[in-house]
Order: C-alpha cells, then structure tokens, then sequence
C-alpha cells in the first residue's frame, strides 16, 4: 500500500516493534504526492516571493503543470533513465520538474543555486545530465561549464521570455494544456529516482545513485521528527535549501505525501525577522530549521508578542542541536516542541530526538527510529570488513541497517568499489563516531576523519564547536586540529563572532574559559583565529577541509567563505 497517513504509535517501544516497511508493488512518487488525495483542489504549495508576490498552487494544478512538463521534456528527446538536473532555489518550477522527470521515469539530479563553476561543472559532467533547468542567477555559470559537459543537450531557464543563446525558456517547453494526455511511467518503489551528491566535506562529492522508495523512507521519518503532525491541516516550512535531501525528501516531498501544504520562499540568505513573518503569515505548523537559523532566531526579543505563531514543532538537523536551543524553545513558546534527526545522503533520516515518544535529552542524536536496527561497530574492524559490535558506552562507528533494503541508496555513482566499502557484513557505516548509553540515546563524537589525537586523547571537533557555540558573541565555530611537537596536535578554533563581540583577545579568552566549563581541560582550543564568515558547504555544514587549507596558508582567505 500507500501510506495516506502512518500508524500512531502511542510509545517508541510499541513503533519499533510493530512498524514494518510495507512498500508497494508499484509506485510512482508523482501519483503518490499529487493524485492519491481526496480533494485534489486543496492548496498544495504557497508560493512567496521576497518582492511580496504570492501564488497558490493545488494539487490538480501542480499535476497538470508537471503534465505538460513532461511531456515537453519527451519532446527534447528525454526518456526513461535520463539525468535531469534542476538547479532551482524554492520556486515552483523545482518540484514540478522532479515530477515531471518521475513520470517519464527521468532521474532528478538536484543541485544548489548556490554552487560555482567548478561545482556545477563536476555534478553536471559526472552525472552525464542530459537537460538542467536553471534559475537565472545561474545563467552566466551554466553557459561557463556547458562545453565541458559532453551529455548537456538542453539548457531550460526559467522566468524568462527569450532567453539568448541556445537556451530554452521554461514557458515555451510547457506543452499546451489540451496535450498533457500522459501516463506516468510505470515504476516500483525500486526504480531510479534521483542522483544526490555529497556535500564534500571530507572528500570529491559522490553522486548517491536512489530508488523511489527514498520518499517513502524520508516521509516516514518526517511524519516521526514532526511529532505525527503531518496530514492535511499541516502546514510546513523550511528555509533549508530544497537541493539539500532533508529539505526536499524530509520536508517538501514528505509534506505532500501526507496531504499537507508547503511554503517555498526563495530567499538569498536567512534574516530573522523575515522568517518569523513567514512563519506568520502562512500560519506555519511545523518546521524544518537548522541549528543556525534558530540561533539567529533567538536573537529577536518576545517573538510571541510580535509574531501570531501557529508554530507546533520545530525539527532541526545537520548539527548539533545546543542546550540553550532547548531552553530557548521552552522559555519562549507555549507548548511548542523541538526535535533532532540524523541521517546520510546514502542512509536515509534515521536517528532522532523525539519528544513525543521519549524525552529528548539536549547533546545526544536520540535514538534510532522505527525500521532500522543501529549498532556501535569497532572502526578499524569495520575498516577490515568485519562488523564487531562494541559493548555499551565504548566509542566507535555508527552503523545502521534497515529493514527493508530499499530504502537505502542503491550506489556510489561509478565507484564500485567506495560502495562496497559503505556496506560491512550487512551493516551501513557512516564514518560517524558515538557512544550509545544504557538507556540507548546515541551521543555523536566526530567524523571518523576528523578525529583529533592530542596528547593522546582522542577529541571530536563537534562536540568542542558546541561548547564554543555556548558563548553568546560567537556566531559560528569551526574546530581542526594543527601539528605540535609536543602534543601531536592542539586544537585550534576559527571563529565567527556577533558583531557586537568584545575585542578578540577578550573573547578568545572567554571562550577558552566556556570549553573548559564545559568539557575536559585538553579539549579546549589552545589557538583561536576570527573570521567574517567561515567556510560551509550548500547544507550548511563547516568545511574542515577548507580551514585546514587556511592554516596551512597561515591566513584567513575571507573572500571564499
């Protein structure tokens, strides 16, 4: 079957012990988000722009567009497993094209708007895209790679009339609606459905080759991060960038699979008082809002008093959900709920913080969600191929495993052998360290990578980056390790602080005083370097690459943050 709406399960050991994976025989997720739903005339997407224009979209007209879409895209020559990449920021013409590639059987390659030369160039040639529909704030980067990318046959622009050069307009693909007749192509859970990349940071980004039942896994862990709350009178926003897979899988495309509306807001960058007005105007009923946005957040006085807020459930991942983020949520809100998830690109949303089935205990991922088994495995074992199970509370990787295997990704794009790799005796491994404690909340480490050796303890550079982050000047941090011959290495800090911040030998010590509270006296960082803006990858995750590279030159590069 289909799931119009999940099982409520009244407690977690009652869900992971009765939930299973009941994928359908046939499945399309165009049908799935868009036809199974009663009243097909309901408002599906509410469309803001920050000039102040707004549209609405049903579920009909999102069906009948995405109709005409595809059969102008067959016009082009696209056909079943073509890569159609979609380098779109929150507009409608971004889910209309992942569905309109779904029901030719097309593969969606979702790329951000706000990549380069050199990462559009790598995504679009390694994926051998065949077509990409752009934004036109990524016109000039588009024709700049077009040459290098041999597959590119057909460029599509949006939001233009007569696009110069050998580029399509958007409009002018839209087949007329009296010749929309199509049949979605006739597909199962196991058919390609999207090429996702990696972000990057610890390495070249890997294309993540998913089957259709990526939908399903990330609308069931949506319905659970979302305390239950997603149906028809759900409203839902994200400003996460819809290229991100938590932000269209876990939000966007998960909202539709429970008949719920999405807002989509094509901002430049994140303002605070812009969000609360969204959240406002739309009477936002949960929300996908990473960790940073929501410290921003917390810095606009008595929200509830300037804001009429329907705000339910805020869910919050790609990095550490802070004490004081709690604590801000329950001071601030009346009955308001915040909870954490955890997953991979490859692995699906996994983990999570629930408060509606156990109390979320701020610094711990949570626990595994119904579906899927995780273990602690010995990393150097793993490393091996052997998947050796730590006892309880001893450090090593996470790994996960599903019960059904289609929910996971089917492979690394062209690398057979980094496929193989992820996948240890029918274990997944994640390259994640943590501990898990009795009680069997799972408490994050670091990457496997990025483990600091100092003195010979082994450091996480999250866990001193959350300590930091406990500093009210400081904005950002971003945490490595730098050779020293007497400790092997120290742990250095590159630091974004408030603009109203003290003078940085003052606040360097006070942050040096804040990681010694908070953690062990080797942990703290013994060097600290401020930056404008420290160096992210598109999900909003720290580029320790890049913050090595800038030790190594002896220099904050701030013109590439």
């Amino acid at each position: 079957m289909v799931w119009t709406v999940m099982p409520d399960f009244e407690g977690y050991d009652e869900a992971c012990s009765q939930f299973i994976w009941d994928l359908p025989a046939s499945y399309n997720p165009a049908v799935d988000f868009l036809r199974k739903h009663e009243n097909s005339d309901r408002v599906a997407l509410e469309q803001a722009y920050p000039d102040g224009r707004r549209e609405q979209y049903t579920f009909r007209e999102l069906d009948e567009l995405s109709d005409r879409l595809a059969v102008g895209l067959a016009d082009l020559g696209v056909e079943a497993g073509d890569r159609v990449a979609v380098v779109v920021p929150q507009k409608p013409q971004n889910p209309i094209t992942h569905l309109a590639n779904w029901k030719l059987g097309a593969v969606s390659v979702p790329l951000t708007v706000l990549f380069g030369t050199d990462a559009l160039r790598y995504r679009l040639d390694d994926a051998g895209v065949a077509v990409a529909v752009i934004d036109p704030t990524v016109r000039d980067d588009i024709d700049a790679v077009r040459d290098d990318c041999p597959a590119l046959e057909h460029v599509i622009e949006i939001e233009t009339n007569a696009p110069a050069g050998d580029v399509h307009a958007f409009e002018d693909v839209l087949t007329a609606p009296e010749h929309t007749d199509i049949e979605p192509y006739e597909s199962t859970p196991d058919t390609d459905t999207a090429i996702l990349y990696t972000s990057g940071s610890t390495g070249p980004p890997k294309g993540v080759r998913h089957s259709h039942a990526l939908w399903l896994g990330r609308a069931a862990a949506a319905y659970n991060f979302f305390d239950q709350g997603l149906g028809p009178e759900a409203t839902v926003w994200t400003p996460a960038d819809w290229a991100w897979g938590a932000a269209l899988g876990g939000t966007l495309f998960a909202t539709w699979h429970h008949g719920g509306t999405i807002v989509g807001y094509p901002a430049s960058g994140f303002e605070a008082d812009e969000a609360f007005d969204l959240l406002a105007e739309f009477d936002v009923t949960r929300s996908f809002m990473p960790a940073t946005a929501l410290r921003l957040l917390m810095e606009v006085e008595d929200p509830t008093a300037a804001y009429d807020l329907a705000i339910e459930t805020f869910a919050v991942g790609g990095e550490s959900l802070t004490p004081e983020i709690v604590d801000w949520i329950a001071e601030t809100f009346d009955s308001v709920t915040i909870n954490e998830f955890y997953g991979q690109t490859e692995l699906n949303l996994v983990v999570a913080n629930n408060s509606n089935w156990f109390d979320t205990r701020p610094g711990s991922m949570g626990k595994p969600l119904p579906g899927y088994d995780l273990a602690i495995l010995d990393p150097d074992a793993a490393d091996r191929g052997v998947a050796e199970r730590l006892p309880t509370g001893e450090l090593g990787e996470i790994a996960l495993r599903p019960h059904d295997r289609s929910v996971f990704f089917d492979e690394y794009w062209h690398m057979p052998e980094k496929t193989a790799a992820k996948e240890v005796e029918g274990w997944f491994v994640t390259g994640d360290l943590a501990r898990q404690d009795d009680d069997g909340y799972v408490w994050f480490k670091s990457r496997k990578d990025d483990v600091i050796i100092t003195s010979g303890y082994r450091v996480g550079p999250m866990e001193v980056e959350s300590a930091i982050l406990e500093h009210p000047d400081v904005v950002q941090a971003g945490v490595i390790g730098v050779p020293d011959d007497t400790r092997g290495e120290i742990i250095k800090a590159y630091v974004e602080a408030a603009e109203d911040a003290p003078a940085h030998e003052t606040l360097r010590e006070a942050i040096q005083s804040v990681v010694r509270e908070h953690l062990a006296e080797y942990e703290y960082p013994r060097e600290i370097e401020f930056a404008d803006a420290l160096p992210q990858t598109t999900s909003g995750k720290i580029r320790r690459k890049a913050l090595q590279e800038w030790d190594a030159q002896g220099s904050v590069d701030e013109e590439s943050p």
